[in-house]
């Protein structure tokens, strides 16, 4: 058979599966802010030296700088928020804490098994 879905309606399930059950997306975003930070500084390392070393275009290393670390701390930023709102978001779906797998006593089949004696 041929499927009916789309691969526009295929896509917005994926992305429904993958947001629907999970905060983990946002906490990768978060962490790929981290990750761009620490590479933020390793580059202005590297683009100092090269202007000391004048091995640059004039206005390079400033624009380098800016771009490197004011694109990191925006996306530590989203990543802040989306923490907050991914809290949220399971705050809100309701769900309970735990779950009870089974039940080692259940006090009206006890009434009952002790009934029938």
């Amino acid at each position: 058979g041929k499927s009916k879905y789309t691969l526009k309606k295929m896509l917005a399930l994926a992305m429904d599966g993958i947001t629907s059950f999970s905060t983990k997306p946002i906490s990768l975003i978060l962490g790929a802010g981290f990750f761009f930070l620490f590479i933020s500084i390793v580059m202005t390392v590297y683009i100092l030296l090269s202007y000391w070393e004048h091995a640059t275009v004039p206005g390079w290393t400033s624009m380098m700088l800016s771009l490197w670390f004011i694109g990191s701390i925006v996306l530590l930023a989203i990543g802040v928020i989306g923490q907050y709102i991914g809290k949220i978001y399971i705050e809100v779906k309701n769900r309970p804490l735990y779950n009870i797998e089974t039940l080692l006593c259940d006090k009206k089949s006890k009434l009952q098994d002790t009934s029938s004696k």
